[in-house]
């Protein structure tokens, strides 16, 4: 289903797919800051399809107004308040690249409501390979250069085995996809550049999966392994030869994840 959930003076948008008993809730990257999940919910299920019986997967946007200066932190306060109003008490947490940081905040300030955590491609700062990568595009926005933009995501999101068979697209899909305006990005942007969790890794409880590819240019290589260290009793699985795709380019990417949230279940 696709839905909408108010929450102080806006909303936010979600789709869900299953009807299982337990409930897996996915946050995406930054690219929700260049289009929302609004209607997209049989685009977005087809990795979850063969778990629904057991599961009800729940994937949000931010909010559609976000203020200026708003944090990784509010979006996980805000992210926390909407799970509760749709009566998600407890809840499996996948959150991807930006996503990931989210998550991290939800499971430092909000534990009641993390049974597993699983950190995809993410960071516990932004670290310089990240400060590059998203400034960059910061600056590209501000030109109003979205096929540029486009390119250079892709090209430091995948493995050259997927660039050499897609690149020719980009262009294409680059003028499909462009935003009417910058303002969501940017603010999801900024948010990025001020995270900052080490300190707070210890505070997650939480069963943790890390899982990041070996050459991620975005959050950098470093990353998951500092994640891993900061966080007590986490796994770490990465993905040899792949990058910050892994989540799309990895075959088993979504049965390793629910693999993880399955063990000891049963």
């Amino acid at each position: 289903m696709n839905g909408c959930v108010k929450i102080g003076n806006t909303d936010m948008y979600y789709v869900s797919f299953g009807k299982g008993d337990r409930n897996l809730v996915v946050i995406p990257g930054l690219s929700d800051g260049l289009a929302t999940v609004k209607g997209k919910s049989m685009m977005l299920q087809g990795p979850y399809k063969k778990y629904l019986k057991d599961f009800t997967v729940y994937m949000f946007s931010r909010k559609n107004d976000m203020p200026e200066g708003y944090s990784i932190r509010d979006m996980a306060d805000d992210q926390v308040a909407v799970m509760k109003t749709l009566g998600i008490t407890k809840a499996d947490i996948l959150g991807v690249s930006q996503g990931g940081m989210i998550a991290q905040s939800i499971a430092i300030d909000h534990p009641e409501v993390v049974d597993k955590l699983i950190l995809a491609v993410t960071a516990p700062y932004a670290n310089e390979t990240a400060k590059d990568s998203v400034g960059t595009w910061i600056g590209m926005a501000k030109k109003d250069d979205f096929n540029a933009l486009f390119a250079d995501t892709a090209e430091r999101t995948y493995s050259e085995a997927y660039l050499n068979k897609n690149r020719k697209w980009f262009p294409a899909v680059a003028k499909l996809t462009k935003p009417a305006s910058y303002e969501r990005f940017l603010r999801n942007a900024y948010a990025i550049l001020d995270f900052d969790a080490r300190e707070e890794l210890n505070r997650i409880k939480a069963p943790t999966l890390i899982i990041a590819g070996s050459d991620d240019h975005i959050v950098g290589n470093d990353a998951p392994h500092e994640l891993n260290r900061g966080i007590k009793g986490s796994e770490l699985y990465i993905y040899n030869g792949l990058g910050h795709g892994t989540y799309e380019e990895a075959k088993d990417f979504y049965d390793r994840v629910f693999e993880f949230v399955n063990k000891g279940k049963y």
